[in-house]
């Protein structure tokens, strides 16, 4: 019997709003240095090539999933990319939940479990996070675009 998730969230690579500013500039400062080259007929075609890229790379990114979280059978699933494990988190072993902020930085690169300082890290993109602590102390810090929902759904979960 498959009990539906109480909670699922798909996070993709593309879709953070600083680096798609990044790539959109890089690309329009390409555009513009092949408008303002002397010589278009032996760099200029380089420069429009590269432009393109950037906006097709952009627009492929946007379709990437990096990781998709799940809550169901008291546990958090935590399903990456191509060759990444799957990650379980139960529930039955933490013993504090709370939304915090993911970090303090502007720029955060995504992660998928990285162990750090003895945090565990999932993250792709926003500022808010979900901040868990088992018994052993460990702490896994799993960035989400609905953090509320998110944190909800563990502490009705924890409570079955």
């Amino acid at each position: 019997m498959t009990e539906k998730p109480a909670f699922i969230e798909k996070q993709y690579l593309g879709r953070e709003f600083i680096p798609i500013t990044i790539r959109l500039v890089l690309a329009m400062f390409c555009f513009a240095a092949y408008f303002f080259t002397d010589e278009r007929e032996r760099n200029g075609g380089l420069l429009v090539i590269v432009g393109f890229a950037i906006i097709i790379i952009s627009i492929i990114m946007g379709f990437l999933l990096h990781f998709r979280t799940r809550i169901e059978n008291k546990s958090i699933l935590l399903n990456g990319l191509w060759t990444t494990r799957l990650v379980k988190i139960d529930l039955n072993s933490i013993v504090k939940a709370e939304k915090g902020e993911y970090s303090r930085y502007l720029f955060n690169n995504p992660v998928y479990n990285l162990h750090t300082r003895g945090t565990i890290r999932f993250y792709t993109a926003g500022r808010d996070a979900i901040h868990l602590t088992d018994r052993d102390g460990l702490v896994y810090i799993i960035g989400s675009q609905h953090a509320n929902e998110f944190l909800r759904a563990i502490k009705e979960e924890m409570k079955k």
